[in-house]
């Protein structure tokens, strides 16, 4: 789950990584897909076939070696899905932030989602 790979690209910036292996799916690719459009991450690979697929992410750093990725928080969980139409999705951490939201169209950034007038589950904030 996108949960786990967001995790280990943190665990990564922790350690001053430039790059992070994680497993493939095609939901974790197109949320990494919309992080790497919004400049989080400088860029990500598809690798391998079958079972050994991975996804080879290179991380961004700025300034001094700080991370791109200050913080990230999940909204929805297993246990607790968060939906959001439209029309609700607000800028984050003061306009510095993001949402990714999951919709029928497929995963965006909350601006995006906006744009395109479509709601859906609203995944994690990240600034």
């Amino acid at each position: 789950m996108y949960q786990d790979t967001l995790t280990r690209i943190k665990n990564a910036l922790m350690r001053g990584k430039q790059k992070v292996k994680v497993p493939y799916s095609t939901f974790d690719m197109s949320v990494l897909e919309v992080l790497a459009k919004m400049g989080y991450i400088d860029s990500l690979q598809r690798k391998g076939r079958g079972v050994k697929r991975i996804i080879d992410i290179k991380l961004k750093y700025i300034e001094r070696g700080k991370p791109a990725i200050t913080n990230f928080k999940f909204t929805s969980i297993p246990s607790r899905n968060i939906y959001s139409g439209y029309r609700a999705l607000k800028s984050s951490h003061q306009g510095y932030g993001h949402y990714v939201v999951s919709t029928p169209k497929g995963v965006f950034e909350g601006g995006e989602a906006k744009r395109q007038k479509v709601g859906g589950k609203v995944l994690f904030e990240i600034w």
